[in-house]
């Protein structure tokens, strides 16, 4: 059973940094993704960035181009999500995601959405002064 957990959400000022990590378990190979997404209240859920675990090769949204940076740990089945200069406007929540590259991309799955229905449970991201 593929298992997400999420960790490393918070509050910090604008142009701070955080770092969002995702643990994964129960997948039987190398040959997935992770996706972060987020999602503020009142508007969709937008896909931020997503990192093939088998290659590290990776997709980011326009809007944190630059500012995020996803990496894995494949030793710790571990993908993290380093956020720099943050805005206001990327205060949501923040979900990760996993599916199969036999189902996807990194890109499709941040633009269209996963395929499969594995999720995390979410962190919290507050950017404000």
């Amino acid at each position: 059973q593929v298992q997400l957990v999420e960790s490393g959400g918070g509050l910090v000022q604008p142009g701070g940094s955080l770092r969002l990590s995702c643990a994964a378990s129960g997948f039987s190979s190398d040959y997935y993704a992770i996706g972060w997404f987020r999602q503020a209240p009142g508007k969709e859920r937008e896909g931020v960035s997503c990192i093939s675990i088998s290659d590290g090769s990776t997709y980011y949204a326009d809007s944190v181009k630059g500012r995020f940076t996803a990496s894995r740990d494949n030793a710790k089945n571990t993908v993290y999500l380093q956020m720099n200069s943050l805005k206001p406007e990327d205060t949501a929540v923040y979900y990760c995601a996993a599916d199969s590259m036999y189902l996807t991309t990194v890109q499709a799955m941040c633009v269209m959405s996963p395929v499969s229905d594995y999720w995390g449970q979410g962190t919290q991201v507050t950017v404000s002064s």
